[in-house]
């Protein structure tokens, strides 16, 4: 199982991107756990600026604007 954040404050493009992780890993059959944080510290500390992000495995794979599917898909993969 792959453990996934979505950082961001909440806005629509974050929401869009938590929704979108879900959708591809789905469609690919990998069990992941998604957890979005919203807390501005908290995202900090990923050295993310530009939300919203998103953290595979501990490792930061994008930030800033949607992500494209098949990054999603090829990070999901990895």
């Amino acid at each position: 199982m792959k453990d996934i954040k979505v950082l961001g404050p909440g806005c629509a493009r974050c929401k869009t991107t938590e929704e979108m992780v879900k959708a591809e890993a789905a469609k690919l059959g990998i069990e992941v756990a998604v957890e979005k944080i919203t807390d501005y510290e908290a995202i900090a500390k990923f050295g993310v600026i530009s939300t919203p992000g998103i953290v595979i495995d501990g490792k930061v794979v994008h930030a800033g604007g949607l992500p494209k599917t098949d990054d999603l898909q090829r990070w999901l993969q990895a």
